[in-house]
């Protein structure tokens, strides 16, 4: 919910997130936009803005009054050096911004002109990959925000064979040990791998006893609500098959958790075994604490959407058709692959050799 400073409920913004609630998006969407929408609102009252008729140029204010604020000090005693946000950051909450708004425009809070002003129509010259124009082009004229910054778009992060085995490596509980190898052996999202039940887990070689008809070990990812609100962006069902080696990490974890009387009538997969409460379903929260620290002890970033990268990295660099990694990785559009893409020096290098020995001879084309 979205409080004023005199803890009033501010009734347009708490209808806004519970319309992300109703359209069951996840819940960590509605933590990501509930500061965002609040924030705009208290800029909104601090500079005298009807925030309701900001203008296009009381939106181009609020967008630069992000990067140009300083970000409150998190230090209590000794003096920290001060921080900004960066531009993508200001886009992002702009976005949200803009969808507010929009959202208030259909309850008709927000007026047309309003909601008109938040986007521009764009002309694109250059398709993304997967992209149909359409057969007249029909589909190249776009809505395009029209209040955002231009930032270079940086490349998505993913772990190498040698980082992966590191971050493995650092494991020291069974548990921890198969979250990181089923998201760098799956492909899974984390709210996919929070999200599943014991009764998703088919690991032996024929599961016809269980009603499945999937050959071989696999799990299910399924979109459904969860007491840990972990959540499958994925509408569609899927199964993806896993290896032996994952097996045996599930069935050592099995043991480590049959320790744990607290967890033994428990139906998620993933739940608390080493700190109170005992048993309960592990949260996103709990996820991001277990890499926060296994990345500072390896000594770089890791993040669990970073192995899912690494996934899709991997079997696309190993000729894995990209039709079967769209699907184990529960894409709909093939646009959706791009991110997942990764080159190395070592490729590169590769590409550029391959072509001056074609060129000398040396190898066919």
């Amino acid at each position: 919910m979205v409080v004023s400073s005199e803890y009033e409920l501010h009734m347009e913004a708490c209808a806004f997130l519970a319309s992300l609630r109703m359209a069951a998006r996840s819940i960590n969407t509605e933590r990501t936009y509930a500061p965002r929408v609040a924030l705009y609102l208290s800029y909104c009252a601090d500079h005298g803005l009807d925030w309701k008729k900001p203008g296009l140029t009381g939106l181009a204010r609020f967008l630069h009054w992000l990067v140009d604020e300083p970000l409150p000090s998190q230090a209590r005693k000794k003096p920290v050096k001060v921080r900004f946000r960066e531009k993508k950051t200001a886009n992002q909450i702009m976005t949200t911004v803009c969808q507010f708004l929009r959202f208030c425009g259909m309850q008709g809070w927000v007026d047309t002109e309003t909601v008109n002003q938040l986007s521009e129509q764009k002309y694109l010259a250059y398709l993304p990959e997967g992209f149909n124009p359409g057969e007249d082009g029909q589909f190249r004229t776009v809505r395009a925000k029209a209040i955002k910054f231009e930032v270079a778009v940086e490349g998505y992060e993913w772990l190498n064979p040698e980082q992966f085995a590191r971050i493995l490596g650092l494991t020291r509980r069974a548990r921890d040990r198969f979250l990181v190898a089923l998201l760098a052996g799956t492909g899974m999202r984390i709210g996919e791998a929070l999200g599943l039940r014991r009764e998703d887990m088919h690991l032996l070689s024929n599961s016809s006893a269980l009603g499945c008809q999937v050959a071989g070990p696999h799990v299910h990812v399924r979109r459904r609500q969860n007491s840990n609100g972990a959540l499958a962006k994925a509408r569609m069902p899927r199964s993806i098959p896993v290896t032996a080696e994952l097996v045996t990490f599930y069935a050592d974890y099995c043991f480590e958790r049959d320790q744990v009387a607290e967890a033994a009538d428990v139906d998620m997969v993933f739940v608390n075994l080493f700190r109170a409460p005992l048993g309960r379903a592990m949260t996103y929260h709990n996820a991001k604490d277990l890499f926060d620290r296994l990345a500072k002890q390896a000594g770089f970033e890791a993040r669990p959407h970073m192995l899912r990268h690494t996934a899709a990295t991997t079997w696309i660099r190993n000729k894995v058709p990209r039709d079967v990694v769209k699907d184990l990785m529960g894409h709909v559009a093939d646009s959706s692959m791009a991110p997942y893409v990764h080159t190395t020096d070592e490729d590169k290098r590769e590409a550029v050799e391959r072509v001056a020995a074609i060129r000398k001879g040396q190898v066919q084309a």
